[in-house]
């Protein structure tokens, strides 16, 4: 299918709009999810005083830059993530809609920018990733990509994403099994999810974006040691760097294989 590049721009700008509330709701999801709580009801309340947020003061980054940052009811303050969290949603759904454009796929790829959101800042906050929102996650990512493969008629793609996501997810269970201590089956079932987006783009990003997860977090690894913020027995989440080196192999993995191929061959 052949995007017209004027359509572009107004595709990230309403995708960036979509984030923002998106993000919203994913302030929810991460404080809701580890807890086991509804994210549906009750409705957003003050943890100071337990009053119910208002619709006027519930409007992404707006509420809180005119709230100054603390509840209107017993001022009790706001922390500066619910605005970043949000902010952050809407840039990452913007560049979406820049990266992939107008067409079928992009539904696919917006859905996993809000869970790369909500499963990143989980892992990081509690060391865990939910099966509440992976294993499900495996349902919406093969249904959406089966949908833009046929619309756009590449079956190829469709028999890559599967492919790439059991080779992921077993090259984590193998990790898993044989060094139990360096992550767990949260991280394997991510890897599932992961692999069928990267095989659904080519060969080239499910390679590069899988050796970047372990290249970035090696790296933070060693930066932690380095400034004795962590030692060899802390515990690191990888969630966050698998989900960060899956966005380098979509949006940087074909070219990079490709240059990797000619410098070597």
């Amino acid at each position: 299918m052949t995007t017209d590049p004027a359509l572009v721009p107004l595709t990230s700008a309403l995708c960036g709009v979509l984030g923002l509330l998106i993000g919203s709701f994913l302030n929810v999801v991460v404080w809701r999810v580890p807890r086991g709580q509804s994210v549906v009801r009750p409705p957003s309340a003050c943890p100071g005083c337990g009053h119910p947020i208002r619709r006027r003061d519930n409007v992404p980054v707006l509420s809180w830059l005119a709230l100054r940052g603390r509840c209107r009811d017993c001022g009790a303050r706001i922390s500066a993530r619910y605005p970043l969290v949000e902010l952050g949603t809407a840039l990452l759904f913007a560049g979406v809609g820049l990266a992939v454009g107008p067409g079928w796929a992009l539904p696919a790829f917006l859905y996993l920018a809000a869970i790369s959101v909500a499963l990143g800042l989980i892992d990081l906050d509690v060391h865990r990733l939910p099966d509440v929102i992976v294993l499900p996650s495996y349902v919406v990512a093969a249904a959406l990509l089966a949908v833009a493969s046929v619309a756009d008629g590449d079956l190829g793609a469709l028999v890559r994403a599967g492919v790439g996501g059991a080779a992921l997810w077993v090259f984590y269970l193998v990790l898993v099994l044989a060094y139990p201590a360096g992550m767990g089956l949260g991280d394997v079932k991510l890897a599932g999810v992961l692999g069928l987006y990267l095989g659904w783009v080519g060969w080239g990003a499910l390679l590069v974006g899988g050796f970047a997860a372990f290249l970035l977090g090696g790296l933070y690894s060693i930066g932690l040691l380095a400034t004795r913020r962590a030692t060899r027995k802390s515990g690191v989440p990888f969630g966050p760097w698998m989900l960060l080196g899956a966005w380098v192999g979509l949006l940087a993995g074909e070219p990079v294989w490709s240059g990797y191929l000619d410098l070597v061959l």
